[in-house]
């Protein structure tokens, strides 16, 4: 049986939640297949989070990673194509680490880009009325680490994996922050998951922010 993970993470910098985490627990209560659906919220720390998610790999080999992240201020879920090999944290992890011009992964490749159809899914969630977007830049702090370890850890690259952001869930928003309904936000991540599974060759079109 296909065997899919999906990852979302706990608050951090002070916010009471996380709607990626919140969003991840709604998909696996809903899930009804008709692959085999492992979910995980993981810590939002560098050394934490990349050793639950290759245990995560380890004792499931997913055909499919779908990591998920908070990128408070976006307006949409923003579909990641690159991670890159650097940790460069502005604040303190929820471990108290800050790695500041250290890489993910010594000695390894500068980048990796998303091995999901990024085009793809960002095109099937603008079309279920959900704002979305190609993005290039999934930043340097945890999440972007996430993503790279996920694309790093696979050397024969035959598994498919990449990282969404999502913005602020309107529900639990700090005041003047764009946001997006935390059910919009589940609804975004159950198309990113039906389309990475579907679709075999990516949609080719322009598209991609750094913001």
């Amino acid at each position: 049986m296909t065997t899919v993970l999906l990852t979302g993470f706990e608050p951090f910098a002070g916010d009471a939640t996380n709607p990626s985490g919140d969003a991840v627990r709604r998909v696996a209560r809903e899930w009804d297949g008709p692959e085999n659906l492992v979910t995980a919220v993981l810590p939002v720390e560098f050394d934490g989070a990349r050793r639950n998610l290759l245990q995560l790999i380890a004792a499931h080999e997913p055909d499919v990673v779908v990591a998920t992240g908070l990128a408070g201020g976006r307006t949409g879920v923003t579909i990641e194509r690159v991670a890159i090999n650097l940790m460069d944290a502005r604040i303190p992890d929820n471990a108290g680490d800050q790695p500041v011009d250290v890489p993910s992964s010594p000695g390894g490749p500068a980048a990796h880009f998303a091995t999901l159809p990024v085009k793809a899914i960002t095109a099937a969630i603008t079309g279920a009325g959900i704002p979305a977007t190609v993005s290039h830049s999934a930043g340097t702090f945890v999440c972007n680490h996430v993503m790279f370890t996920a694309l790093d850890v696979d050397g024969s690259r035959l598994r498919r994996a990449g990282f969404v952001h999502v913005p602020y869930a309107t529900e639990d928003a700090p005041a003047g922050q764009p946001s997006l309904p935390l059910a919009d936000i589940m609804s975004a991540l159950r198309i990113a998951l039906r389309t990475a599974l579907d679709t075999e060759v990516d949609a080719s079109y322009a598209a991609g922010t750094i913001a």
